[in-house]
């Protein structure tokens, strides 16, 4: 009975490392971020908030995003995801529910 308990804690442990792993992931850019695209936002949809495209580093420059349709989580607000600059590079702050 201990090793089934205890195999259930080592594994819950797990997952826990695994989901703070993928969430702390830093992006850095060694330059500023195009200026943003211009899209057309659509209607408003019942139940989902518009997330802004934005532009994402990958391998050595930057990829366009496009927006897209969230989910609402009630009682939250989201705040959109932005490049912010430190010093000479360009850092990540990904969006997120507050």
């Amino acid at each position: 009975m201990k090793s089934v308990t205890l195999l259930k804690f080592f594994a819950a442990a797990a997952v826990a490392t695994a989901a703070t792993s993928a969430c702390a992931q830093v992006i850095i850019a060694p330059m500023a971020p195009p200026p943003p695209r211009v899209e057309v936002v659509p209607a408003p949809r019942a139940g989902y908030v518009w997330d802004n495209g934005h532009w994402r580093w990958d391998h050595g420059r930057y990829v366009w995003v496009g927006g897209y349709w969230r989910p609402v989580r009630p009682g939250r607000g989201w705040v959109p995801g932005h490049w912010q600059a430190r010093g000479p590079n360009w850092h990540w702050i990904p969006g997120h529910w507050a």
